[in-house]
């Protein structure tokens, strides 16, 4: 497993601790924005695309996107190649 896809792991799980504490009552809103290291506001964000979309829902989106700047390997096994032949 990736180091990413650990941290975004335990990322899900501590959310569903702080969520399960803030749902249960144990836990103000606040509280449970601190456990994560957000603010109220992010808490709140998260809960709704919880709520939407489980917890994939909890991803960071930005791991999603695809990079623009990233050359298609077709292209790059090409280019290879041709510098094999030329070296």
């Amino acid at each position: 497993m990736r180091r990413t896809q650990l941290l975004q792991e335990v990322r899900k799980m501590r959310f569903e601790e702080a969520y399960e504490g803030w749902q249960s009552g144990r836990l103000t809103q606040e509280e449970a924005a601190r456990l994560l290291g957000v603010c109220d506001r992010t808490f709140r964000r998260y809960i709704a695309r919880y709520e939407e979309e489980g917890l994939e829902g909890l991803v960071d989106r930005r791991l999603r996107q695809v990079s623009h700047r990233k050359a298609p390997v077709d292209e790059v096994m090409a280019l290879v190649e041709r510098y094999r032949s030329r070296h």
